[in-house]
């Protein structure tokens, strides 16, 4: 069975206008504010989440259950330009990551890491796109 949480960090967050960010909360519940570890970095007007081994690199963002996942996650993977057909290396992969939740429960959960260099990308410090 495929896992139907889904952590989102940039454009897909809730209050963010955009098309997809709409099509994610009608189609899933909003279950609060979680974290990750990794590094955040700025790739144009869209963040993108790199892996790191430091626990002091988070980043904020928000956990979601889809509630068709399957459907949902192949509508995110076209977005994302990493679903079928899109030749490798794509810019962003889908991985599940341990995130944690504000009330600090933990689990695993789908996002989009970024696969493309990032040594000469801004860093967002503080791990919250819509803040930076």
């Amino acid at each position: 069975m495929i896992s139907d949480l889904l952590f989102v960090y940039g454009t897909l967050m809730r209050g963010f206008d955009h098309p997809m960010a709409k099509l994610l909360a009608a189609n899933a519940d909003f279950l609060g504010e979680a974290q990750c570890r990794g590094r955040l970095y700025l790739v144009k007007h869209y963040p993108g989440l790199a892996n790191s081994a430091d626990p002091a690199d988070i980043v904020h963002g928000e956990l979601f259950r889809l509630r068709a996942p399957e459907v949902m996650l192949r509508e995110f993977d076209m977005y994302e330009a990493c679903g079928e057909g899109f030749a490798p290396p794509t810019e962003y992969v889908r991985e599940m990551l341990p995130v944690t939740l504000a009330d600090g429960s933990a689990g695993k959960a789908w996002t989009y890491i970024y696969n493309w260099p990032a040594t000469d990308l801004p860093l967002i410090e503080s791990g919250r796109f819509l803040q930076h």
